[in-house]
């Protein structure tokens, strides 16, 4: 099989960044089976206008986006389908609980209860360190509104968790890049 310059540069992109996108989409909807799928589908995505995209600027930024953009509708599905069963059921859906540390299922849980803008700039600024810059191009917004839904996230999450454990999230305070 012969590949071409643009199906090499793709392979080496789906090599580098695969597991970073399929780790954005975990944190994003907290649903470990879901995101390979999101990230894939994402990746499948890229691929399609990789002509384009291969002479951007930012990719990995576009790549962040469609990951988010991808949890965003997994999320309001999900949502829908709850609402739909507890309906029909006319009982809450049961929580099942993971084999992790209390700690990490409270910031999960907390997380899961912030508002998607605010949870993605709390998840690309602190879960995975990018600059309000490069988290406001994965998103689509402005840099302003990143430093606000972060710091109002991050209040919210203090809240949630006590404001000394929303502390301990952070070590140091966030550097603007």
């Amino acid at each position: 099989m012969v590949l071409d310059d643009a199906s090499v540069e793709f392979h080496e992109f789906f090599e580098r960044h695969y597991a970073e996108l399929a780790r954005l989409a975990h944190l994003l909807t907290g649903e470990t089976d879901a995101a390979d799928d999101l990230a894939a589908d994402a990746l499948v995505a890229l691929w399609q206008r990789w002509d384009r995209l291969r002479q951007a600027d930012h990719p990995l930024a576009y790549a962040r986006g469609v990951v988010a953009n991808l949890a965003r509708g997994r999320i309001r599905s999900t949502v829908r389908e709850r609402r739909r069963i507890t309906l029909f059921w006319s009982r809450s859906p049961e929580k099942v609980e993971g084999p992790d540390m209390a700690a990490v299922l409270d910031v999960r849980a907390a997380l899961a209860r912030l508002p998607f803008r605010k949870r993605a700039c709390v998840v690309l600024r602190h879960a995975l360190d990018l600059s309000e810059k490069e988290t406001a191009t994965a998103l689509g917004i402005s840099v302003g509104t990143v430093k606000s839904q972060t710091s109002k996230g991050m209040a919210e999450l203090g809240k949630l968790l006590g404001a000394h454990a929303a502390g301990d999230l952070v070590p140091g305070r966030r550097r603007n890049r």
